[in-house]
């Protein structure tokens, strides 16, 4: 605003400005007030939707969720898993890796379309009983009678135990490890 007071008081009369640039200047201020206001509204609107979805979200805790994922922690001798196929597979390899990558348990997994579940029972592939809090990754893979590919996605289970928003995205903690808030698919008591 003080710019456009500054150029009516240093205009020179002989060569007055142009009525069409004048009011398209005018316009142009006011515009650009608006976007800065409406900019300044909408990061308050997504600020108070985030604190929406944190509020929102304690509400998991105390329930176990299912959500999309691969990364389960050690509890009670067992970490429990499940994964989906899109058709019946022929072959279900299931590889249990450590937080280091190694690989610590292989096995056969079920066939059948659709959701599968798997709980693991915390051994190697030795037989050795590992110590719980660690957490443990599911890879699967598998391979209808062709061999084509008709995994789906992982899923993970375990008690919400706590909710955190600080990475701007809502996690839910189960044990050692977190999901997002938008990969659980089911919820029970």
């Amino acid at each position: 605003m003080t710019l456009l007071v500054s150029e009516l008081q240093n205009q020179n009369p002989l060569d007055p400005t142009n009525t069409t640039d004048f009011v398209n200047q005018l316009t142009s201020y006011a515009s650009y007030q608006q976007q800065t206001t409406l900019n300044t509204n909408l990061n308050s609107l997504a600020t108070s939707f985030n604190s929406l979805l944190t509020l929102n979200a304690t509400n998991y805790i105390g329930h176990t969720v299912e959500a999309k994922g691969d990364t389960a922690t050690l509890s009670n001798g067992t970490a429990t898993f499940g994964y989906s196929l899109t058709a019946a597979a022929s072959d279900v390899t299931l590889t249990v890796k450590d937080s280091s990558g190694n690989t610590v348990w292989t096995g056969s997994g079920t066939t059948t379309s659709g959701k599968n579940s798997f709980t693991w029972d915390g051994t190697n592939s030795a037989g050795t009983q590992l110590t719980d809090g660690g957490q443990y990754t599911l890879s699967v893979a598998a391979t209808d009678a062709s061999g084509n590919s008709v995994y789906d996605y992982t899923t993970v289970s375990g008690k919400v135990t706590g909710v955190d928003s600080s990475s701007g995205t809502t996690d839910l903690t189960i044990g050692s490890s977190s999901v997002k808030a938008s990969d659980v698919i089911a919820v029970t008591s």
